[in-house]
């Protein structure tokens, strides 16, 4: 009889060590996600822990993607071109989307650097674009973060020492639950990701009432250079009339500004504020202390910019803020 009690005792003892060996393994190991028998054979998108810029935790898979049409990209608040540009141009998209964001949509933008980008100023980032519902900004651990983007395809091996400055600047758009994915690129024309995200990616996409034929399908417009980079670069802060965007209207900019200067604001505006240029530090904090990102431009972008502006001022003689902000600096 003892040996019987102490057999049991040791095969009772030896299932309990099991439970608590799967118990701390599951405990420490990678949370996955989707259900078993999921599309994603229950792994595929790691779960992580995410934290918006309101300072709620939230999980990846459980509570971002779950179900739903998003939008996803990569940024950093530091970023001196793209991301700000970035940021601009999906702002673009939200407001083509309207309230639909946040309804049968969502975005979502992760940081880079969460070592920079703690929740607090990820809000602040936020709230200088006048970013609205339905657009969310996380942060995380920085391994945790690197995975995803390994996963979402939107990784790039960044040079020793160069950190986040050259990074995958693509987004990915996409239905968890059909399964569908695309990889966009964040200057795509707003009207083109607003009806992708609003309706081709949809799982219920609902059929127009009175349909088009192609025979009726409006011809391609022959755009000029300037147009396609002010279209891919410009307006997602700026019109070409005198109201204000996230930056000035630029009616009438180029017959009050000096061509040298609008040129090299065009070319390096970063420098021109970190020389403490006195127009371009007035419009600094005039527009919600917001950087004009340097876009890169080669000399024939800037010309050709500087042609398009020209040929499409709609104010003769002044009017928009940044022309009045030359005047103000120079004395004109």
């Amino acid at each position: 009889m003892k040996m019987q009690h102490a057999a049991e005792y040791s095969r009772v003892m030896a299932t309990l060590l099991l439970f608590v060996c799967i118990a701390s393994i599951l405990g420490s190991g990678p949370v996955v996600a989707a259900p078993a028998g999921s599309r994603w054979n229950g792994d595929y998108f790691p779960n992580i822990a995410l934290v918006t810029q309101e300072g709620k935790t939230v999980r990846f898979y459980d509570d971002l993607i779950k179900g739903k049409v998003v939008a996803i990209n990569f940024i950093f608040t530091h970023c001196p071109d793209a991301c700000p540009t970035e940021t601009a141009s999906l702002r673009q998209v939200q407001k083509a989307l309207g309230e639909r964001v946040g309804r049968d949509v969502f975005f979502y933008s992760i940081t880079l650097d969460p070592e920079h980008d703690t929740p607090a100023v990820l809000k602040e980032y936020s709230g200088r674009f006048r970013v609205g519902p339905g657009w969310t900004f996380l942060t995380g651990n920085k391994a945790d973060i690197t995975l995803l983007r390994k996963k979402l395809g939107l990784y790039s091996e960044e040079p020793a020492g160069e950190k986040t400055q050259n990074h995958n600047i693509s987004l990915i758009v996409g239905n968890e639950a059909t399964g569908k994915w695309i990889k966009r690129s964040p200057f795509d024309e707003p009207k083109v990701l607003a009806r992708l995200l609003g309706y081709s990616l949809q799982r219920m996409p609902v059929a127009k009432s009175n349909p088009t034929s192609y025979a009726e399908a409006p011809r391609l417009p022959n755009r000029s250079r300037g147009e396609d980079l002010y279209r891919s670069r410009c307006d997602g802060c700026h019109s070409l009339g005198a109201e204000d965007g996230l930056g000035p209207g630029l009616a009438g900019v180029t017959e009050t500004r000096d061509r040298a200067w609008l040129a090299r604001w065009l070319k390096a505006p970063d420098q021109m504020l970190a020389e403490k240029d006195p127009i371009a530090t007035q419009l600094f904090e005039r527009y919600n202390r917001l950087k004009m990102p340097n876009l890169r431009l080669s000399d024939d972008d800037v010309a050709a910019l500087i042609t398009y502006m020209a040929a499409s001022d709609s104010v003769k003689h002044g009017g928009s803020a940044i022309a009045v902000a030359g005047k103000a600096g120079t004395g004109n």
